[in-house]
């Protein structure tokens, strides 16, 4: 299946840029607002490709991340 976007200014001014998702990429990938993208570059073929994944959140990491002590000095 093939899904084509339009890449607009994302804030004049700024060199970002945004794009929609269709919708059958939302729903292919069970997005949801809030959820995360991870994207890898590839060189493959003498052309340029990148593959968009969702990003999966392991929820236990930021609690760990939180309860960690050693920037505390004694």
């Amino acid at each position: 299946m093939t899904l084509v976007s339009t890449v607009s200014v994302a804030k004049a001014g700024t060199n970002s840029l945004r794009a929609t998702l269709p919708q059958g990429i939302v729903s292919y990938l069970n997005l949801e607002p809030g959820d995360r993208l991870e994207w890898v570059m590839n060189y493959e073929n003498n052309e340029r490709i990148v593959i968009v994944s969702k990003k999966k959140v392991d929820l236990k990491k930021p609690l760990d991340e939180a309860f960690q002590f050693e920037h505390l000095s004694a």
